[in-house]
């Protein structure tokens, strides 16, 4: 029998979208746009980009608002005790500047992300691990023989769950759905725990 794997996405499961945050700290609308509006990561990101320079806002900015967030209510209890019944793995779109001080909060659960690159305290371009690095990552877990459990909330989710042995969506949008009615979509952190416990029984 295989052993399973659950990878998770990190912001709108675990934590607060960062960007939202920031957008509504800022007043700047245009950040509110995240990967649930935007397919193409690229798109998203250079678009941020442009906005921070046109508005003079540096990491530090950022990181300040990200200094106030905490994890979603319930998500640490929930990933505390997913982590006791099985590994898990945050595969996220965020930023290793972004996400330190969520990750403590989260005692520290594997995370694998982007970089971005600063200079002079502003944010002047990004480095990705990899294209797609969320489906290629799960790819590789099921080339070490891994039953795969994915879920996550957002359109930079979808190739994870794609390619995840099984997937769910969590807290997603309607257009989401909609447009993936092939995934469970979950809403309580108790239900998701409930379809992994599930699936991880065999």
């Amino acid at each position: 029998m295989k052993q399973s794997i659950v990878t998770l996405d990190l912001e709108g499961v675990l934590v607060p979208e960062i960007w939202i945050a920031v957008a509504e700290k800022t007043g700047i609308a245009a950040l509110r746009r995240t990967t649930r509006d935007e397919p193409d990561y690229d798109v998203l990101m250079k678009g941020r980009l442009k906005i921070l320079a046109e508005n003079n806002l540096k990491l530090s900015d950022i990181q300040e608002v990200i200094g106030t967030l905490r994890p979603l209510e319930g998500a640490k209890d929930f990933l505390d005790e997913l982590r006791t019944i099985t590994q898990v793995i945050i595969l996220s779109d965020t930023f290793e500047e972004f996400a330190k001080p969520l990750m403590q909060q989260l005692g520290w659960p594997t995370l694998l992300c982007h970089k971005l690159v600063v200079e002079n305290d502003r944010v002047v371009d990004y480095k990705i691990r990899t294209p797609e690095q969320k489906q290629k990552a799960v790819a590789a877990l099921k080339l070490l023989n891994y039953n795969v459990l994915s879920a996550g909330d957002s359109f930079n989710d979808t190739a994870m769950l794609i390619e995840a042995n099984v997937g769910f969506l969590f807290h997603a949008p309607e257009n989401i759905k909609q447009q993936f009615p092939q995934f469970k979509a979950f809403e309580e952190y108790s239900e998701l725990m409930d379809a992994f416990k599930a699936e991880l029984k065999g």
